[in-house]
């Protein structure tokens, strides 16, 4: 199972995650086989992706289940619209912060309940309900990073509360500004700028919402030298939470689709990320967070410096940069007889030196058969 972006999906493949919308509705059931009109309806609707299941015995799990995360994802949309000046009618008082403390105490039960929490899943959402999956992802990435540093059970509630609240400012950003498909102006950036103070002050009328929810609304665009916004804090001015809030948040944003640029392949991002200690985030949580990372996700296809093509299985926690991968192809792209698994972990003369997107180009038909 892999991870295959909309445009680049064929009649015939079969569906390995099921598709949801914002509102946890299931658009298409895993197992599915794509047609035409399935994947035109895709792209009508703006998703960008889809887990196709199409190497056998590759799975991609999720860190949480997939029930919990569209549970978690519906109800933040319910929370947002109801705190956006757009949003009309009674259904603006039914649901206030109080209403997520279940959903983020199911989503750390079962992150403390898994035996690996390498993240080798980057959820999907569509281009315009973007922020209602966003703010569950980074709920769950902030959660992870602070399990990886030692918190505890109440210290984990209350950074994934304030994880999932950190956007909750946009509420009050115009939407054709938020989905705008080219540059900002200047002063469309600095609009964009004020959901920081935007949300805390949403937050501070609510009383569910404790004070270190406004602290991270407020303060997860800082940046360690001080190159951030809307303060200009630097180091240890900036709260931790915020601190891991804005690392993950920036992480989920660059391998996501936006409707300004396709996502950032996951080891170009962690390449980014890792030169950032004490620049952009505390060198400590950078590398907290960065162990949990597959840079290579279960189910992409590689390239080794030997030529050799293959499907990665498995990145063992710690070794980020090496998974375990399936040898499939030989140099000259023709599918080998014996398959093999090799460690990169233990094969350090090999590398993985690209990764093959579309392999319906890259390969002949026999070999398309094959797979």
């Amino acid at each position: 199972m892999r991870k295959v972006p909309t445009a680049l999906l064929r009649p015939g493949s079969r569906v390995g995650r099921a598709v949801y919308n914002a509102s946890g509705q299931v658009l298409l059931q895993a197992g599915t086989i794509l047609t035409e009109r399935f994947i035109a309806r895709l792209k009508m609707l703006g998703i960008p992706a889809v887990y196709i299941d199409d190497f056998p015995g590759v799975e991609v799990e999720d860190v949480i289940s997939e029930e919990t995360r569209a549970q978690a994802i519906a109800r933040v949309k319910t929370l947002l619209l109801s705190k956006s000046p757009r949003g009309t009618g009674p259904a603006r008082a039914l649901i206030g912060v109080k209403d997520m403390f279940g959903i983020v105490n199911e989503i750390i039960d079962e992150l403390l309940s898994r035996r690996s929490l390498m993240i080798n899943l980057v959820d999907i959402r569509s281009v315009d309900e973007y922020t209602f999956g966003h703010s569950v992802n980074v709920c769950v990435l902030a959660i992870i990073t602070g399990i990886t540093l030692g918190y505890s059970r109440r210290g984990l509630f209350h950074l994934g509360m304030a994880a999932l609240l950190h956007d909750i400012g946009k509420t009050c950003i115009p939407l054709e500004i938020l989905n705008k498909p080219g540059p900002l102006t200047d002063e469309e950036f600095e609009l964009i700028k004020k959901h920081c103070i935007y949300g805390a002050e949403i937050l501070k009328q609510d009383p569910g919402a404790n004070i270190l929810c406004r602290i991270v609304a407020l303060q997860h665009h800082e940046r360690y030298k001080g190159q951030g916004y809307p303060r200009g804090l630097k180091g240890p001015e900036i709260h931790e939470f915020a601190q891991i809030t804005g690392l993950v948040d920036m992480y989920d944003a660059l391998t996501a689709d936006r409707v300004y640029r396709p996502a950032y392949p996951v080891h170009e991002v962690y390449e980014m990320i890792a030169g950032s200690g004490n620049y952009l985030f505390d060198f400590d949580i950078v590398q907290a967070f960065l162990s949990n990372v597959a840079a290579y996700p279960a189910g992409s296809l590689v390239r080794l410096s030997s030529g050799e093509i293959g499907v990665v299985l498995e990145t063992e926690r710690g070794f980020s940069l090496y998974p375990r991968v399936l040898v499939l192809f030989s140099p000259s792209r023709q599918p080998l007889a014996r398959p093999y698994e090799i460690k990169l972990a233990e094969q350090r003369q090999l590398t993985i030196v690209e990764v093959i997107q579309d392999y319906w180009e890259a390969f002949p038909e026999a070999v398309k058969s094959m797979i």
